[in-house]
């Protein structure tokens, strides 16, 4: 699946306003030690090696604070930052630089983690036809900024939400009466969505096929069984493998030859990098 962009706007507009409302709210009380017209510049720093994604969050924060502060970014969404380098120079008025940096950093340290923990784990695929795709397991209120920052690292994305396409699992299946069940009512509820099923065994997955899924989810199988799956099925579906994946056993599983590999690790378990704003003298 892919953001379109308005989704992306609306996205941003809603991540931005509660960042200020969270972190402003009535007025931001420890600014005013600094005169009203003083003026300032500031750099941000990465600490750490980085892949960077959060611009147009940062982009509209600001806007949408105080459009007087001049933003310059010396690195673009995708682009590698090294430990200890300037990426974005600020200037303006110095009570609306202290305001927005916690907000504006924050934004940036989570995606460029996120950018970033994508990115290492797409290097394990180089040569390999299995695309990386993100999951649902994301940050709340963070969803779309997180999938962004999933395609800013080289992974791509599955489904955005509950929406844009079906995936039918165990308890869907026992709901809707079975496999084959399930799948022909999917069709009649929205034909031009993809159906996507989660299958635990061969028995499940010669359903799948029968009742032309789309994509079929091997859910927790062995390597062997992954292999003789890809053979079986011979370009009938797309398949996807999932369930107890690392970055270990990345490339391993992705030999086998499946379409996808989904990862909740990618959003799910993040770890901020870790940023400094600094006033220039």
């Amino acid at each position: 699946m892919s953001i379109s962009q308005s989704l992306l706007e609306q996205s941003i507009q809603i991540n931005i306003q509660q960042a200020l409302q969270e972190d402003v709210g009535e007025g931001d009380i420890t600014a005013l030690l600094t005169p009203e017209d003083e003026q300032a510049t500031a750099t941000i720093i990465s600490r750490e090696d980085m892949v960077l994604a959060g611009q147009p969050w940062v982009n509209a924060l600001i806007q949408a604070y105080d459009a007087n502060v001049q933003v310059t970014w010396l690195k673009n969404d995708g682009d590698h930052v090294e430990a200890n380098q300037t990426f974005l120079t600020l200037a303006g008025s110095a009570r609306s630089l202290l305001t927005i940096e916690r907000p504006a950093l924050n934004f940036i340290q989570t995606l460029s983690a996120v950018a970033t923990k994508t990115a290492d784990y797409v290097k394990q695929l180089d040569g390999l036809k299995t695309q990386l795709l993100d999951t649902r397991k994301t940050l709340p209120g963070l969803r779309i900024a997180q999938k962004y920052a999933v395609s800013v690292g080289g992974g791509k994305n599955h489904r955005l939400g509950l929406f844009d396409a079906f995936l039918i699992k165990e308890n869907h299946i026992m709901a809707a009466g079975g496999i084959q069940q399930a799948i022909a009512k999917a069709r009649l509820i929205a034909p031009n969505k993809p159906v996507e099923v989660e299958v635990e065994n061969w028995d499940e997955l010669e359903q799948a096929l029968e009742a032309h899924a789309d994509i079929v989810m091997l859910d927790n199988f062995s390597q062997q069984q992954r292999i003789d799956a890809v053979q079986y099925v011979a370009g009938r579906c797309k398949l996807e493998a999932s369930g107890n994946i690392t970055i270990e056993n990345l490339r391993e599983i992705a030999s086998s030859g499946v379409d996808y590999i989904s990862m909740g690790v990618l959003t799910k378990d993040v770890k901020a990098i870790d940023l400094s704003m600094r006033f220039n003298a």
